[in-house]
């Protein structure tokens, strides 16, 4: 989630002065937030799934 906050920011290119506003990359207001939930959603079903998995077994 970090990764995603820190890559979903408003960003000026020092160089060319250049605005990156990833808000305007969609027209939902909760674009970025919706995004936050999936990543959080994705996240514990692969937990769940991992969890769920029977022990590894390592044969010599």
């Amino acid at each position: 989630m970090e990764w995603i906050i820190d890559q979903y920011q408003v960003k000026t290119d020092k160089k060319s002065g250049i605005i990156d506003d990833p808000n305007l990359y969609s027209d939902d207001e909760r674009y970025i937030f919706n995004l936050l939930l999936r990543i959080i959603n994705v996240s514990v079903q692969t937990v769940d799934l991992v969890n769920s998995l029977p022990p590894l077994e390592i044969v010599d």
